[in-house]
């Protein structure tokens, strides 16, 4: 027998190399099976990533989405958000407010409204629709209270729309009120000559350039002012009076566009009681879940907003850069 032949191997007659196949064959197996539950587990985290970044997405673009899937049938209290200033470039504006309290009042499970107020006020024009369309829903669903809920403050406009709620609550320390109208602005006449500034103005029009701030003040034209400035004052004071009827105190100050705590706000039936959101719900409602009916902007519309931006921003530079030019 030569060397290689007696360094090789062989088998034994009882097949002592079996069971080291075996082994090997079982190891394989096994981890042929353990990589396809590791495919399995896999396909699973994804469909639910995919699923959950699906939904995110789908609140995302369309927020209404978010109210509907947490509304449920159960009955619940709409909260709609007035906060911040009232304007018609404002999130809190009559258009979005509208369309809030349109589709809480129709939710078949709305079984009330909470408007949480929370604002100095804005836009008498604005406050003025909200306020009539609150007083034509109370008409149209007369089982279905709204009820305003004060935060920090409900001045000025915001007052204008709580009043016609069926009632407001107040915290001891809110600010409510502030039933007035302002026009404010600024004179530059006497800087103008301490610095030989002179201003030149054409106009078509006797009073075209009305309060204009580098112009000396016209006493008619701050009568004429004046006046409309009255007048708005009295549809404020009008559509308070209609909104709380007889709970009003009389008080020469009322309407003064003084502003008070709501523990006053209270005492004088600007506003009924104390509560905020939960408490309103659950003791007065009788809905303790509550559901964001606010109308918001969605994903989509914000990045257009902001990509109407900056082109408007791109084109004015490039046009600024022509008149440089």
């Amino acid at each position: 027998m030569s060397e290689n032949q007696q360094d090789k191997p062989s088998a034994s007659p009882t097949g002592d190399t079996g069971w080291e196949r075996a082994v090997i064959e079982k190891v394989a197996l096994a981890a042929i099976e353990e990589q396809a539950k590791a495919r399995r587990w896999g396909i699973v985290f994804k469909s639910a990533s995919f699923l959950y970044l699906t939904v995110l997405i789908g609140i995302a673009v369309f927020p209404s989405l978010k109210k509907d899937i947490g509304s449920g049938d159960k009955e619940h209290t709409a909260v709609i958000d007035v906060v911040g200033m009232i304007a018609e470039d404002k999130a809190a504006n009559a258009d979005t407010i509208i369309k809030s309290l349109r589709k809480a009042v129709k939710d078949e499970n709305t079984k009330g409204v909470i408007l949480h107020a929370n604002s100095p006020g804005g836009s008498p024009v604005q406050s003025n629709y909200v306020y009539e369309e609150i007083r034509k829903i109370k008409k149209e669903y007369p089982k279905t209270p709204i009820y305003a809920v004060v935060g920090d403050i409900c001045a000025s406009g915001c007052y204008y729309i709580a009043s016609a709620s069926d009632k407001i609550f107040v915290s001891q320390a809110s600010l409510i009120g502030s039933i007035g109208v302002i026009m404010d602005g600024f004179g530059f006449v006497d800087t103008m000559q301490k610095f030989g500034v002179e201003r030149r103005v054409l106009t078509a029009g006797t009073h075209k350039a009305m309060l204009d701030p580098f112009s000396p003040r016209k006493d008619d034209e701050t009568q004429f002012m004046q006046r409309l400035l009255e007048q708005v004052h009295q549809q404020f004071i009008k559509a308070v009076k209609d909104g709380r009827g007889n709970r009003l105190k009389e008080s020469p100050e009322l309407f003064s566009g003084l502003i008070w705590t709501g523990e006053e706000g209270v005492k004088l039936g600007i506003a009924d009681a104390y509560g905020n959101d939960d408490s309103v719900a659950k003791d007065i409602i009788g809905a303790n879940k509550l559901v964001d009916f606010t109308e918001q902007e969605s994903l989509l519309d914000r990045m257009a907003g902001k990509l109407g931006a900056s082109f408007v921003h791109a084109i004015g530079s490039v046009a600024q850069n022509w008149e440089l030019k």
